[in-house]
């Protein structure tokens, strides 16, 4: 079967439409370094259906799967436990679907999901109002950047060197089409956090402030001064979450003064799913409403006085045009935020800061553990799960040598930063209620033989 049957009268009459010369033409904003040059290797042209479900699974043999060893990579992506009541109640048929309805008001059940969500999202952000998700938590970051570019009117945004460089990435990109100035900077390997640096840097042109809380080495900041500062001068504050169970332990970004927050939901209800499909949180304070992106559903009464729920606010839908929406961004990871509420129905207040507590017990452990290797040090002064250790030697191949000895034993920093000499010997490590003292056990001995 063929996916595209189009004959070549077909696409040159599309192509002649749209006035490109060729297909190539359409993928000119993509490098040329990037773009393939013939097929993909390993696949054959043309195969069975049967043939290529057998290679596909081969290849995927060749992967090493979380459950099945130590595992202990972090950095914007947790393993947590899932209860399998959330997956059996997000594959019930009237959930199954990833999108808002476009006659709202019918689905009842849908729409009350969604404010249970966004209830949750706010109480745990700290903010008083947020939407019914995101794409992620990359997307999220970048679309709290053009909010406060509306409501400041300025165009330089100040970013941590502490925020995820992936993150980071989609900004920048996304600046190029915006005109909006990113300064941005790498995060040293060092128990300092840049909020000097941010505070600083903060003039009459700054629309806004974004930092990672805890950030991309696990360090955890104080908001209040830098929120203090950029109110100062008429700038917001964007705080970024990328692991939202350590809000069960420690103060939200909301009460510190942030006035957007953004982030992940990943780590609750959503399994790690080889990187997607992910769910971005947004929240913001309450005077902010009408810039904020997404979808917002409100509670109401219907004619007969009972309760009931409707698609409050469309911020980019069919019948906004586009230069009239406040967002570009369609999707609603509404699939995934089902998945959100329900675990944490499950979980309720105590049951999150239980979880959060033993997240953070079983991280010091591993720290004191791993630091007590020769040569091996621990750079953070505070953590919640996750923190970076500096090894004797580049943690990039220790990173492979430690899978050698079927140990998943955390994220390079150079892999993040591939071009940065002074972060190559840092090791980003995890740690969650899914790991085991055998399992500390293992990575505290394979680091002692890949570091000898």
């Amino acid at each position: 079967m063929r996916y595209l049957p189009l004959s070549d009268a077909d696409r040159s009459e599309m192509l002649r439409v749209i006035g490109a010369a060729s297909v190539d033409d359409l993928f000119r904003d993509v490098p040329e370094e990037l773009r393939l040059k013939g097929p993909i290797g390993g696949l054959p042209l043309h195969a069975s259906e049967m043939a290529v479900e057998r290679h596909m699974t081969a290849l995927s043999r060749r992967n090493m799967v979380a459950g099945d060893v130590p595992f202990f990579l972090g950095c914007g992506a947790y393993r947590h436990h899932v209860p399998a009541s959330v997956d059996h109640i997000i594959q019930r048929g009237e959930y199954l679907t990833s999108y808002t309805p476009y006659q709202p008001e019918i689905a009842q059940g849908t729409l009350q999901m969604m404010f249970e969500f966004q209830t949750q999202v706010a109480r745990l952000l700290g903010c008083e109002v947020a939407n019914a998700s995101m794409y992620d938590g990359s997307t999220a970051m970048w679309e709290a950047i053009l909010m406060a570019h509306r409501i400041t009117r300025r165009g330089k945004t100040i970013v941590s060197s502490g925020v995820h460089p992936h993150y980071v990435g989609v900004a920048t990109t996304m600046a190029k089409f915006t005109g909006d100035l990113l300064v941005t900077g790498e995060p040293e390997l060092s128990a300092a956090t840049d909020a000097d640096r941010l505070i600083a840097g903060i003039d009459g042109e700054t629309s806004a402030i974004v930092i990672q809380y805890p950030d991309i080495l696990g360090q955890i900041t104080d908001l209040a001064p830098i929120a203090e500062a950029a109110h100062a001068a008429g700038a917001l504050l964007i705080a970024v979450v990328t692991e939202p169970v350590a809000l069960g332990l420690i103060r939200s970004p909301g009460e510190m003064g942030a006035d957007i927050v953004v982030g992940e939901g990943q780590s609750i209800g959503v399994g790690l799913q080889f990187g997607g499909p992910y769910l971005g949180l947004f929240a913001c304070r309450e005077k902010h409403v009408r810039q904020m992106p997404g979808r917002l559903a409100g509670e109401t009464v219907d004619a007969e006085g009972k309760r009931g729920f409707v698609l409050t606010l469309s911020t980019r839908e069919q019948h906004i045009r586009r230069e009239k929406a406040t967002s570009n961004i369609c999707t609603s990871s509404v699939l995934c935020a089902l998945a959100f509420t329900v675990h944490m129905t499950l979980l309720g207040e105590k049951g999150l800061r239980q979880l959060a507590s033993l997240n953070h017990a079983r991280a010091c452990e591993a720290a004191d553990r791993l630091s007590a290797i020769p040569g091996v040090s621990l750079v953070n002064e505070s953590f919640f799960n996750e923190f970076t250790l500096k090894l004797p030697l580049e943690a990039r191949p220790a990173v492979h040598a430690l899978v050698e000895r079927g140990v998943l034993g955390g994220v390079s920093l150079g892999r993040l930063y591939p071009g940065s000499e002074a972060l190559r010997n840092g090791l980003v490590v995890a740690v969650t209620e899914t790991t085991t003292r055998e399992d500390i056990a293992a990575l505290e001995a394979a680091l002692k033989e890949v570091v000898r």
